[in-house]
């Protein structure tokens, strides 16, 4: 399967313009730049510097908890 062709791509064109109008295409192509921009700055901050070495913290399940928790007592009536 290759890239798409000029006819193709024309057709695909055309479908998003009558799904999302002309006047909104631009809107869209801006906020799709912005997020490019934002995921590189993010992942420019991402150095190995900035990264925690910390050792992730052990979670206890929900078996441990109720078997270090005291036997609740019921009231029989």
């Amino acid at each position: 399967m290759g890239m798409p062709g000029g006819t193709e791509l024309l057709i695909i064109f055309g479908i998003v313009i009558l799904l999302f109008g002309a006047k909104k295409i631009p809107e869209l192509a801006k906020g799709i730049g912005k997020g490019i921009k934002n995921f590189k700055s993010e992942m420019k901050n991402d150095t190995p510097e900035n990264v925690s070495t910390e050792a992730p913290k052990k979670v206890e399940s929900s078996e441990e908890v109720a078997s270090t928790e005291a036997p609740k007592t019921t009231k029989q009536v």
